[in-house]
C-alpha cells in the first residue's frame, strides 16, 4: 500500500504568506473580481442571446463598453489573485483527511471537491478567455456557450467552498490584529502593543505584492477600453490604428465581401416590400452621433458615425415601427452574418444605418455600403455590409 508523505502543517501557518489572514483576505479581493466577471460576463452573454424576459438599454451609450471593458479587466487581475491564493493555501491541501470524525470528514470532502471544481473551472475560463482576447481558438468547442457553461460551474463551486470556509473566515475576521493562540489556547497580544509581530511585515509584503501583480496586470491591458490609458498599457491588444482609425475583427476580405454594382438595400415587413440605392439611402436626412464600437473581447473606440437613423429609415420606407428588426449581412456564412435589433434599439433615433465614419465613407472593412451602429451594443452585433432589414412582428 502506497502512503502519501504527511505534510506537517501548523494549524495557525506561521508562515507569513500562508497566514489564514492572507487567505482570507486574497479570497475576498478574488470573490470580489469573480463577481464582477461572472454578473458582467452574463449580462454579455444575455445581450447576444436574449431571453424573453430581458431587456438592455441604450442609454448611456458606452454602457456596454463599460461593462464588457469590467468583465474582461477583473479576470485578467484574478490570474495574480488565484495564483497568490493558492500559493497561500497549498499546505492545507495535504493534510490528511479527518477519518475518524464523520462530519468533519463530510466537510473534508466538499471543500476538497468544490477546490478541485474552483481552480479548474477558474483556470479555463482565464485560460480560453485570453485565448478569445487575442482571437485564437485552438480547439473545437463553440467558445461563448462553453465559457457560459464553465462559469456557472465555477460560481456553484465557489459558493459551496464559501459555504465550508465561513466559519474559518468569520473566526479570523474577527481575530483581527491579534496573534494565532498560543499553546495555552489564549490569544496572544495585538500587534504593537508590547512585543511586535514578526509575521506581520511579512503579511503584508505578500499582500502588496499580489494586489501591485494585479493592478499591473489591469493598467498594462486596460488601454484597450480606457482611452486615457493606451499610453502605458503596452499589452493591449487593440489600438486605434486600423481603416480610418478604428481598429476592426473581421476584414472584408476573411468575409468574402464581394458588393454588387448594383447592390439596393431591401427593406421588408409584413405586407410591404421597398428597395434603396446607396444614392437613395444618401439622399435621406442624416445624423451624425458618436458612438462606440465595444467588442466581446473587451476592446473598445469611439468614432463619428454619420448615416440614416433605422426608425427614419423604416418610417420614409412605409414599413411599421416599434418592432424588432432583423439585419441580414452581404456575408453569405458566418456566426455573425445576421443580428437582431430588439425594439429598444430599433426605435432609438441613434441607431444609425452608418454610411460615413469620421466623416469619410465606411471603408470596405468598417462594412461598406453601409453597416449598423447602435448604442450599447457588442461589437459582433452591430452588423456589417448590410443587404437586408426585416421588421419582425
Amino acid at each position: 500500500m502506497i502512503r502519501l508523505p504527511r505534510v506537517p502543517v501548523p494549524e495557525d501557518f506561521t508562515a507569513p504568506a500562508h497566514s489564514p489572514r492572507v487567505a482570507a483576505r486574497l479570497g475576498l479581493w478574488l470573490g470580489i473580481a469573480f463577481g464582477l466577471c461572472f454578473v458582467t460576463g452574463l449580462l454579455s452573454h444575455n445581450i447576444q442571446h436574449p431571453p424573453g424576459w430581458f431587456d438592455w438599454p441604450t442609454r448611456p451609450v458606452n454602457l456596454y463598453r463599460i461593462t464588457q471593458g469590467t468583465h474582461v479587466l477583473s479576470g485578467i487581475a484574478a490570474v495574480p489573485l488565484l495564483l497568490a491564493k493558492l500559493w497561500s493555501v497549498y499546505p492545507r491541501l495535504f493534510v490528511r483527511p479527518p477519518l475518524r470524525r464523520p462530519v468533519r470528514l463530510v466537510g473534508h470532502g466538499l471543500e476538497r471537491i468544490s477546490i478541485l471544481v474552483l481552480v479548474c473551472a477558474a483556470f479555463f475560463e482565464l485560460v480560453t478567455g485570453i485565448f478569445n482576447v487575442a482571437q485564437s481558438y485552438p480547439w473545437r468547442f463553440f467558445f461563448p456557450a462553453a465559457h457560459h457553461a464553465v462559469a456557472w460551474l465555477a460560481v456553484g463551486a465557489l459558493l459551496v467552498h464559501v459555504a465550508v470556509k465561513l466559519p474559518v473566515a468569520r473566526a479570523v475576521w474577527r481575530r483581527g490584529g491579534r496573534r494565532p493562540a498560543g499553546p495555552d489556547g489564549e490569544p496572544g497580544p495585538a500587534a504593537g502593543d508590547g512585543e511586535p509581530d514578526p509575521a506581520a511585515s511579512g503579511r503584508r509584503a505578500f499582500l502588496r505584492t499580489s494586489a501591485g501583480a494585479a493592478g499591473v496586470a489591469v493598467l498594462a491591458t486596460a488601454g484597450v477600453t480606457v482611452p486615457a490609458l493606451r499610453r502605458i498599457s503596452p499589452l493591449a491588444w487593440r489600438s486605434a490604428t486600423g481603416p480610418q482609425g478604428v481598429p476592426v475583427n473581421r476584414t472584408s476580405a476573411a468575409a468574402g465581401i464581394v458588393v454588387p454594382a448594383d447592390w439596393r438595400l431591401e427593406v421588408v415587413w409584413p405586407g410591404g416590400r421597398r428597395t434603396l440605392s446607396l444614392a437613395d439611402l444618401a439622399a435621406l436626412p442624416q445624423r451624425t452621433a458618436d458612438l462606440p464600437i465595444a467588442c466581446v473581447e473587451g476592446w473598445s473606440a469611439s468614432a463619428n458615425w454619420t448615416g440614416v437613423s433605422v426608425v427614419d429609415l423604416l418610417t420614409h420606407s412605409g414599413a411599421p415601427t416599434g418592432h424588432p428588426v432583423r439585419v441580414s449581412s452581404l456575408e453569405a456564412a458566418g456566426l455573425y452574418s445576421a443580428s437582431t435589433l430588439p425594439a429598444r434599439h430599433a426605435t432609438d433615433p441613434l441607431t444609425l444605418l452608418a454610411l460615413r465614419i469620421n466623416g469619410e465613407v465606411l471603408h470596405p472593412d468598417h462594412g461598406y455600403p453601409c453597416r449598423i451602429i447602435a448604442p450599447s451594443r457588442p461589437g459582433v452585433l452591430q452588423t456589417k455590409w448590410v443587404a437586408r432589414l426585416e421588421v419582425l412582428g
